[in-house]
């Protein structure tokens, strides 16, 4: 961490109001920790632009355990990004329905790659890609 640099930020008044009450709701302790935040994200979703660049993410994924030869296929598309894939989870939501979380590592379009061979069989009732940074340039 390098030295803290102050700033001075003009914003209507209407608009630093309805900012304050958001990060009131989100928890935050001053406005500093919450700025850092959007600009860490700004930064983050910037960086997720890049294809080629290193980021890692979870692929959630809900479906019917009985639909014909689903399961089979989520693993065999699994096993063709075994060098992205770190880790998975298997969750009994109920009789039918299960859901699965992939953890991937790698670069940015082979994450998403991977998520939407996922996400796009057939089965799969739904999907959704949370991609991050590795933290390395935050």
């Amino acid at each position: 961490m390098g030295d803290t640099i102050r700033f001075g930020v003009s914003i209507q008044d209407q608009l630093l109001n309805r900012f304050d009450t958001l990060i009131a709701q989100k928890g935050y302790v001053n406005r500093s920790e919450a700025i850092r935040d959007l600009i860490r994200n700004a930064l983050v979703e910037n960086d997720l632009g890049n294809e080629e660049e290193e980021a890692v993410g979870t692929i959630s994924l809900v479906y019917d355990h009985h639909t014909r030869d689903l399961s089979d296929k989520l693993t065999v598309h699994q096993h063709s990004h075994y060098r992205e894939i770190i880790s998975s989870l298997h969750v009994h939501l109920d009789h039918h329905n299960c859901l699965e979380v992939v953890v991937a590592r790698g670069k940015s379009k082979d994450i998403k790659h991977l998520a939407q061979e996922l996400i796009g069989t057939k089965g799969v009732k739904h999907g959704r890609l949370m991609a991050t940074t590795t933290g390395k340039n935050l």
